[in-house]
């Protein structure tokens, strides 16, 4: 088994400080192993083209790797071009609770919020 080379990259994309709470909370709730990472990206499909990507995983050879606080992040290389510049929120309101993704490179997106074309 081939060992997966670390490199970590500057932060394509940010996280709030109430995001970083809320995935610390989720992980110490859901005992996520040390060895996982917060996994960011994309997949087609959704109602504008593209969805977005958001859970915990093990580093992947394509992966970049990067920090933002405490939370070691994973994204695929070839993601960032739909992701940079992104931020990622923890929103609780009456209507709704949980991420938003704010990204700057959506030239369209869906009424939830979960999907967007680039």
């Amino acid at each position: 088994m081939s060992a997966i080379k670390e490199t970590t990259v500057k932060t394509p994309i940010t996280l709030t400080d109430s995001a970083v709470t809320a995935l610390n909370r989720i992980m110490k709730e859901q005992n996520i192993a040390e060895d996982h990472g917060l996994r960011i990206g994309v997949k087609g499909g959704g109602c504008s083209g593209f969805s977005y990507l958001l859970g915990f995983d093990k580093q992947k050879e394509k992966d970049n790797v990067f920090m933002i606080g405490d939370i070691k992040v994973f994204m695929e290389k070839a993601h960032g071009i739909y992701l940079i510049g992104m931020e990622i929120d923890w929103v609780e309101g009456l209507n709704n609770r949980g991420f938003s993704f704010n990204n700057p490179n959506a030239t369209e997106s869906c009424g939830c919020g979960s999907s967007f074309d680039a």
